[in-house]
């Protein structure tokens, strides 16, 4: 009887473990939710609790007329590619269009995630689109660097954006700061709620531009198709039509 009663016990204590794990993770589900359930997703989000007091980064005009959010990883090959397009793009578009960028670290790429933790620590100083532009342009540098590696060339890196004027103990600890680590799962959370597959992602009303044969995208009421985007020049192309569309000028 007495071992009876221990299975007993034993099933019970069990059971209200099993029990509070899950009520425990209904809530984390729930949290999560919340946490996005007010956000427009289109525009661009202030600096608030959730995302560690980090706003989103923009590319161009904050003001401009028309936004197109980019979802992108500093180590995937495609948006590296892409980067000096988008910024042509904006600047020959004379304040009409900005990019609204958001951190999409893909789970295979083993230093995505410090070079978008770089990049803000950067921010926090005044320089995140700098070096953005440079965590791009030295992809292949750094991609496979081990840690102690990685460490080195990413303040280097600080060191030639600030040109030697910046905080380089500060930029060591916002690295590893809960802000950066929070800014940083804030924007990969709401590329996972939007279902994104793959980086660069670019989107405009919600809509996915999607650099395939018979995509399409509705603004302003007109259906704008393409056969492909993926070349630099049909992209630049594709981006100048929907911005002159969502402007009423085509």
């Amino acid at each position: 009887m007495k071992t009876s009663k221990g299975w007993i016990v034993l099933w019970s204590v069990i059971g209200v473990a099993v029990l509070v794990l899950l009520g425990f993770a209904t809530k984390m589900i729930i949290d999560n939710n919340n946490k996005y359930a007010e956000i427009d997703f289109n525009s661009v989000i202030p600096a608030m609790e959730a995302n560690g007091q980090i706003a989103d980064h923009v590319k161009g005009d904050e003001n401009a007329p028309v936004k197109i959010v980019e979802y992108a990883d500093f180590q995937c090959p495609g948006c590296a590619s892409i980067n000096p397009r988008v910024k042509k793009i904006i600047d020959s578009l004379g304040g009409k269009l900005a990019i609204i960028y958001r951190s999409y670290i893909l789970s295979y790429h083993e230093n995505g995630t410090a070079a978008a933790a770089a990049a803000e620590a950067a921010g926090l100083q005044g320089y995140w689109e700098e070096y953005g532009d440079l965590l791009f342009a030295n992809q292949a540098e750094w991609e496979s660097a081990t840690g102690d590696e990685r460490t080195a060339l990413f303040e280097k890196y600080f060191d030639e954006v600030t040109r030697g004027r910046g905080d380089k103990e500060k930029f060591a600890a916002d690295v590893a700061s809960a802000e950066v680590k929070k800014k940083i799962n804030f924007d990969t959370g709401i590329g996972k709620k939007i279902d994104i597959q793959a980086t660069p992602a670019f989107y405009i009303d919600g809509q996915y531009i999607k650099w395939s044969e018979g995509s399409s995208v509705n603004v302003n009421g007109k259906e704008i198709t393409w056969d492909s985007a993926r070349s630099g020049d049909a992209f630049e192309e594709l981006i100048k039509e929907i911005v002159e569309t969502k402007l009423g000028q085509k």
